[in-house]
């Protein structure tokens, strides 16, 4: 069975978040299950560097609002796996992903060309696993454009995974021009054509990735305005949790690090990684290190950081290293605390992967106070390196960490379920006394952290047990 993998980015490729990871991971996962696949995404400046590599499979002419637009396709074979890539110089070798005021025409073609794709391939994917609202529009465009074509449309199972509900292709209903079909509402959304909300009326089967992201956004106050639609299908709709890939995240055998480590020898690993960090960016004598590596946006809670870190850091005896990007607001926010906290802060503006992993071994406190968070794939790998979360007590943050109970000294992490800022901040403040005054709490916390397993394999497992549902349905 032959599944094509479909998704905005992809890594090593494409990345700004776990979309990226997942394009990646869960393919080379479900083929240990007996599914082949291949994984398209569109080729973006980024891959110019490896056009030399790249195969070509073939172009083809595609019309939306009477324009034609021509589409040529390349294969990269990587680790085993191929990907192919969509390439359409005006429309996808931009400087950034998403953004610009052509997304809507930018992502109905990409999802247009998928569909072409599938008559030049060789071997013909009986489903499409299509991710987030850019590629939600093509069970819609299946049904209007290509089920009458042949049976390999015909039978074409398509399942939806729901990364991020927030973002969902809402635009002007002009932009329906783009689907080449008569005005439907299928995919008008109070007014707006709403490329995710198509995609959760037509697709086979949809998925978000955690069980209790599913339940939460089945309520109205949770549910970004359509849980009414998902609770019409409800019975379709499933949450499996994502997992990690943990030949790269690894402490045992991480290239990244100055010093590997496993359980047993975690203290002195971290110590040693922490050693290393604070050398790279001149940080001074080695204190307990708080971390937070990520998006800068409002859903992973910088806000409440705004509302917090200045005090935490005016009385507590403690570095804090900061890595992401994305709001300017927030970036400056970064650097103010940098500005003000010279002898604690530390501040590095984008992503690099060696210096993620080098925090991550490093950490002591890892901080994901998320708003919401469909999965979260941060706070999973920092309990693979020993690093303890702080973090809401929401979807797969929920789903993922043990808090610390005090009697049974048991927990992978510590959690807050009322969102509020001074219960944030008496937490951080909490987590730093106990480090100071109990070390041995704080080192068996760590050991239980690591011993917990996010492992592909139980996702793959649950993934193509779904697979097989909708192809023998």
């Amino acid at each position: 069975m032959h599944v094509l993998f479909c998704s905005s980015e992809v890594f090593p490729f494409s990345k700004t978040g776990g979309l990226a990871d997942m394009a990646a991971f869960l393919p080379k996962a479900v083929k240990e299950k007996g599914f082949t696949s291949d994984i398209v995404s569109p080729y973006y400046k980024s891959l110019t560097s490896k056009h030399d590599e790249m195969d070509y499979l073939g172009t083809k002419t595609i019309v939306m609002a009477g324009i034609e637009k021509i589409v040529h396709y390349f294969s990269l074979i990587q680790d085993g796996h191929r990907f192919i890539f969509i390439q359409n110089q005006e429309y996808f070798e931009r400087h950034h992903f998403y953004g610009y005021v052509d997304d809507a025409t930018r992502f109905t073609l990409f999802s247009f060309a998928i569909l072409e794709l599938i008559s030049i391939l060789e071997m013909k994917p009986s489903l499409l696993h299509l991710n987030d609202w850019q590629t939600a529009m093509i069970p819609y465009l299946l049904d209007e454009h290509y089920r009458h074509i042949n049976t390999t449309y015909q039978n074409l199972h398509t399942l939806l995974t729901i990364h991020n509900l927030e973002f969902q292709g809402n635009y002007d209903q002009n932009e329906a021009r783009l689907f080449n079909h008569t005005f439907d509402e299928t995919y008008i959304h109070f007014g707006r054509v709403n490329f995710l909300k198509a995609g959760i009326a037509r697709a086979t089967k949809i998925n978000t990735v955690s069980p209790s992201f599913r339940n939460e956004v089945l309520l109205q106050d949770k549910g970004f305005s359509l849980d009414g639609m998902l609770r019409y299908r409800e019975a379709d709709f499933s949450g499996i949790l994502n997992g990690i890939d943990e030949a790269i995240f690894n402490p045992e055998i991480d290239p990244y690090l100055s010093k590997t480590y496993d359980i047993k020898t975690h203290i002195s690993g971290k110590k040693a990684n922490k050693k290393a960090l604070f050398k790279q960016f001149d940080f001074g004598e080695d204190k307990q290190l708080f971390t937070y590596i990520g998006r800068l946006s409002s859903q992973k809670g910088i806000h409440i950081f705004q509302q917090t870190l200045d005090d935490f850091l005016a009385h507590a005896d403690i570095k804090l290293f900061l890595m992401g990007s994305g709001n300017s607001y927030y970036e400056d926010y970064f650097h103010y605390l940098l500005h003000k906290y010279p002898d604690k802060v530390r501040v590095y503006v984008g992503f690099n992967e060696q210096i993620a992993h080098l925090a991550y071994a490093a950490s002591d406190f890892f901080m994901m106070p998320s708003v919401y968070e469909p999965c979260g794939l941060g706070q999973m790998i920092a309990m693979r390196y020993g690093a303890l979360p702080i973090v809401h007590e929401t979807g797969g943050l929920k789903d993922t960490v043990t808090p610390y109970n005090k009697y049974s000294l048991e927990g992978s992490g510590f959690t807050f379920a009322n969102y509020d800022a001074t219960v944030f901040k008496d937490l951080l403040f909490d987590v730093s006394n106990l480090y100071i005054t109990d070390q041995a709490i704080i080192n068996n916390l760590k050991t239980q952290a690591m011993k917990k397993s996010f492992h592909l394999d139980t996702m793959a497992n649950h993934y193509a047990a779904l697979y097989k549902k909708m192809l023998e349905a």
